[in-house]
């Protein structure tokens, strides 16, 4: 069998799977998995066209990693094959450990379990069923492999995961702004010193690529309606994983309620395969077929999110510089209280709120971007831009949101 493939990709055009062994991981039904799964989650009630999958994305952060790869060698930078295919293996499967409907369930269901180290259960358990050909990629994932470029090139401010889903994003949601110039990025890519810098020339490019990442944010992932229409799923969830852990007989299928049923903490994942098991079952049909099913539940919290999230009817959301006082958190939960007929415990649970925070870039993280300058120092780049954009966006940007039903109006 030819297992050297050629896709087309409707963002890179033709792209290629170069090894036979990265055709099997696609293959693998662990990966096949993330065709069920959309990479933004909600987003499509906002921007209809935002309906591709995490398959898509990791399958163009391959081809990113490949194009990277390519232009390190060019320049001199020597990477073996077997690295090369550690690294795409890697880039590739970084999202395979992702839960249903984006993010917006790593924390209703399971307790304090980042999808990333569920990447990494899942690797770890591929590696076994491939007899260890992803050690290396696994020591690039972790970043404990010597050569640290390839973490970087993985995982860090200016990584080709970030640069596909900028990428990606603004293409299927219309947001031409938000595109990071990835070319010519990746273009501009050195290794110093087994480090991943950048050109000097390239300083105005990641300013562009700053200002792409802080409008997504603001304008997609977290844009007002999108995040009430998030945390409406994360609520529903919620609600129904608390009444079935109170005996409250709650629809859904096995893999579901599996998890609704009992907490389950990142230890349990590591010391039960029957977990992992379950999980890599979860995928968004499972979350949607529940909450049709969930829309007719007796209960008139779980029952009215169900039926507002299923037709769009979305929690009313204001947006505040500040925390809301507790003066008029109250006068919310007492109107819901008289509208719905809900005692006051669970009135609170049709009024969510919390805080949405945004920096584009982390000066003080252990990964800053840096610059090669022609000199040949290496630089943190907002040190080397002669402009203050880079200054701003690394400031912290924090809005303060409460949700509530519009009927109480």
């Amino acid at each position: 069998m030819n297992k050297k493939k050629i896709f087309n990709d409707p963002v890179y055009g033709f792209v290629t799977i170069p090894t036979e062994f990265l055709f099997d991981l696609i293959e693998h039904p662990y990966f096949q998995r993330l065709r069920r799964i959309q990479q933004l989650g909600l987003t499509g009630f906002v921007y209809p066209g935002a309906l591709h999958t995490r398959f898509h994305h990791a399958l163009g952060a391959m081809h990113l990693m490949s194009l990277a790869l390519r232009t390190l060698k060019d320049k001199g930078v020597k990477i073996s094959a077997v690295e090369g295919e550690a690294a795409l293996a890697a880039i590739l499967l970084h999202d395979v450990g992702h839960g249903p409907l984006s993010h917006a369930l790593e924390t209703a269901i399971f307790q304090d379990v980042p999808h990333e180290q569920l990447s990494l259960f899942l690797m770890e358990r591929l590696n076994k069923e491939f007899h260890g050909k992803l050690d290396l990629a696994i020591e690039m994932f972790k970043g404990t492999y010597k050569r640290p470029f390839f973490h970087q090139l993985v995982s860090s401010q200016l990584d080709m995961d970030r640069l596909d889903y900028l990428n990606r994003d603004s293409f299927y949601t219309g947001v031409e702004e938000g595109r990071p110039g990835a070319d010519r990025l990746i273009k501009m890519l050195r290794v110093h010193e087994e480090r991943l810098v950048l050109e000097e020339k390239a300083v105005y490019s990641v300013e562009n690529f700053l200002v792409s990442r802080r409008l997504m944010y603001w304008q997609v992932y977290l844009h007002k309606t999108v995040t009430s229409a998030e945390q409406m799923v994360i609520r529903v969830v919620q609600r129904a994983r608390d009444l079935a852990r109170q005996g409250v007989e709650v629809p859904a299928n096995s893999c579901l309620g599996y998890f609704l049923g009992r907490a389950v903490s990142l230890d349990e994942f590591e010391k039960n395969d029957k977990i992992l098991s379950h999980f890599v079952e979860l995928d968004d049909y499972d979350i949607w077929s529940a909450i049709k099913a969930w829309a007719g539940h007796p209960d008139v919290v779980l029952s009215y999110l169900a039926k507002s999230i299923l037709h769009r009817n979305l929690l009313k959301i204001v947006l505040a510089p500040e925390p809301f006082d507790d003066e008029f958190r109250l006068g919310i939960r007492e109107l819901i209280e008289e509208k719905f007929n809900l005692p006051p415990a669970e009135a609170e649970l049709l009024m969510i709120s919390g805080r949405l925070s945004n920096s584009a870039y982390n000066a003080e993280s252990q990964e800053p971007i840096e610059i090669l300058t022609k000199k040949g120092d290496v630089v943190n780049v907002m040190e080397a831009s002669d402009l203050p954009n880079i200054r701003a966006l690394s400031q912290r940007v924090e809005k303060f949101y409460i949700c509530y039903p519009k009927e109480i109006v």
